[in-house]
């Protein structure tokens, strides 16, 4: 039988996700015949856009990380709420996951980042790493007066990460109270354009001239003055068919939809690769996209994520 795998990935946007696909490149790479089972409430199309081989999805809800309103603002009540939704019923979800994790003879359990993954796997006797470069129970407690209703999710999450065998911390952390000695550090993973930028552009069809990519992740931003693209002298801006500038769709504005993409041989990292700066907020994905592909940033500040001041404080040292 080969060796098995079971992946669990935060469903929170789309920086654990873009990461972790890397991760399993590098694996099936290094051994074709590992069975990687990938346990996840992230759309499938982003996960299979950037696959090398296949490996098989299962649509599983293993946090409920924060809810978000757009991508700049997050509704704290209702993240709260889910959670605590989420985790009045935690032993009964562990053992669903160690029912499945035996039944498909799992070896190994990983997880970015989510607590579910490493007390299903402790409950089945399995070694669990952990990915990441923050723990959940770090930036719920980022959140004072929602933690003072819900006092009981700290310490179920952190109880949970305890029981991990190893944590691989990546750049730009926090968290990981509880896991000292079980922790390692490791340098970025990102995505990386294997592709120069005036051969990306010609694929694509991006116009001549410095180009921006507006890049606010699926969930998108509200209320952008149609009148930006205007003012931008010099620059072209460039938006995806996502929830991104949807109210930018018109004169002055390039338009790059997924298929055109999929079409020309690219992946969404080749777009990071063929402009000359990113505007986005900082989130790990998108600032390690920027990293590993030399394009500037330009970010906004996203809300209260305790993220954001640790992100902000390390990029400067690695991103243009």
């Amino acid at each position: 039988m080969a060796p098995s795998i079971a992946f669990y990935i935060s469903g929170h946007g789309f920086g654990h996700a873009s990461r972790d696909v890397e991760v399993i490149n590098a694996l099936r790479a290094h051994d074709p015949g590992l069975s990687i089972i990938v346990c996840t409430q992230v759309p499938a199309w982003l996960m299979e856009a950037s696959l090398t081989h296949p490996v098989e999805l299962r649509q599983v809800q293993c946090d409920t990380g924060l809810q978000q309103l757009d991508s700049l603002q997050i509704d704290e009540a209702g993240s709260f709420l889910r959670a605590a939704e989420f985790y009045q019923d935690f032993k009964t979800r562990a053992a669903d996951e160690v029912e499945f994790l035996r039944e498909r003879h799992v070896q190994l359990v990983l997880g970015d980042i989510p607590p579910l993954a490493f007390e299903a796997a402790g409950a089945a006797g399995l070694r669990s790493v952990a990915i990441g470069n923050f723990t959940w129970d770090w930036i719920y407690e980022g959140f004072p007066e929602q933690i003072a209703k819900y006092p009981e999710l700290v310490p179920i999450m952190r109880d949970a990460y305890r029981r991990a065998s190893l944590a691989l911390r990546l750049p730009m952390h926090g968290g990981f109270a509880g896991m000292e000695r079980l922790t390692r550090d490791i340098p970025l993973i990102a995505r990386q354009s294997q592709r120069s930028r005036a051969e990306i552009r010609r694929a694509i069809g991006l116009p001549a001239g410095p180009l921006l990519l507006l890049s606010f992740g699926g969930y998108g931003i509200r209320g952008i003055d149609p009148g930006i693209p205007g003012r931008l002298a010099g620059y072209t801006l460039v938006v995806t068919d996502d929830a991104s500038g949807r109210e930018l769709w018109g004169e002055g504005v390039t338009r790059i939809a997924g298929a055109q993409l999929r079409q020309a041989g690219c992946r969404y990292v080749d777009l990071v690769r063929a402009v000359d700066i990113v505007v986005t907020k900082p989130g790990y994905g998108i600032v390690s996209d920027c990293i590993a592909n030399e394009t500037a940033m330009l970010y906004t500040s996203r809300g209260r994520f305790p993220e954001y001041e640790v992100l902000v404080a390390e990029m400067q040292r690695y991103a243009r």
